[in-house]
Formats: structure tokens, sequence, C-alpha cells
């Protein structure tokens, strides 16, 4: 079972994804794809570790290879992957990093793999995402690019998901509801 959790930013994404993710009785996994770049940043790592003291909880730091990870894990564990729109942005990093830019075929090939890798699990998992194209065209091309890859991101899970939840205002709102195709 694939579950994806969008919503915008401070919507109660991650609180749901979790308090989801414990309603399961089998071991979670909960990868991270947010790199601690500054002071700010290492805060809020350190409080959502700190949210998951539960020790069925492990915990994974993986910026790019989320294919890897998911088939690294016992497939029995429940898989938390927070977030996508973060790892889109290390895929962006990391190719210009390498002289090299990464377009929507590139998402496509990536969400496909790391989707593959999701379905061969025996337990759930849940995707964390932030609905990046509900605001204002951004100013910079390299900003546009970025709401552009992560949308296609999202559309991508979306499509391949069994359910999809939008948050708004802390409020779950069942955008697919389990096995609606």
């Amino acid at each position: 079972m694939v579950i994806l959790i969008t919503g915008g930013s401070r919507s109660g994404k991650s609180r749901f994804a979790r308090e989801l993710a414990e309603g399961f009785s089998c071991r979670r996994v909960f990868v991270a794809t947010c790199p601690p770049v500054d002071e700010e940043m290492r805060r809020r790592i350190r409080q959502h570790r700190g949210e998951r003291v539960d020790q069925r909880w492990k915990t994974v730091e993986e910026e790019l290879d989320l294919q890897g990870v998911l088939r690294a894990q016992p497939s029995q564990d429940l898989i938390l992957v927070d977030c996508l729109t973060l790892w889109v942005n290390n895929l962006m990093y990391h190719a210009e990093q390498e002289g090299r830019e990464i377009g929507e075929d590139d998402i496509v090939s990536s969400c496909a793999g790391v989707l593959d890798a999701a379905r061969e699990r025996e337990s759930p998992v849940i995707f964390v995402t932030n609905e990046v194209g509900m605001g204002i065209v951004p100013e910079q091309a390299l900003a546009r690019r970025f709401r552009d890859l992560a949308g296609r991101c999202n559309q991508e899970v979306a499509a391949r998901a069994d359910r999809v939840v939008l948050m708004v205002s802390g409020l779950p709102m069942e955008v697919k509801p389990d096995g609606i195709a």
C-alpha cells in the first residue's frame, strides 16, 4: 500500500503521517530526506526525532537514494518518507554540483523507481510532500523549475498511490480514498 500525504507548509502533514503510521502494529522506519544545513533545520530535526520516541521507530537519513532505502529495509517494516519535496530539492542540488540539470523525465524515472520499490514491500509506505503549486508563480527561473519538478513528482506518486490525503489547516481531506483508482 502506498499512501501520499500532501498539503501546504505547516498544514499538519508530518504529524498526520506519523500518527497514521503509529496505527500499524509493525516496526516503523522514518526516512528523513532533509539535510541539516543550519541550526534552525537541526532544531526541527531534533523536534521531529523527539516525536518518534516509540521504540518501534528507526530513523534512516537519506537525501537521494530512496529506492535503495526502500529495498534495504525489511519488507514487513512500514516506511514513512518525509519528504518528497526535499528529495526533489536534493536531486536538483546534487545534479547542479555535478554540472548537470535534471528535468521532468528524470523526475518521472526517479519516481517510477521509488514507486516500484514501494510496491515490492509487504507493509505500507507513506510519503509526505508539499503542495507547491497553489501559490504565486515564483519570480526566479530556478524556483519555477523546482516548483515544476516537485509538482510532477507529486503527480507521479499520487497517480500510483492507493490513498492520497490533502492536509488543510490540520484537517485531513481524502482526495483519493483507499481503493479508488
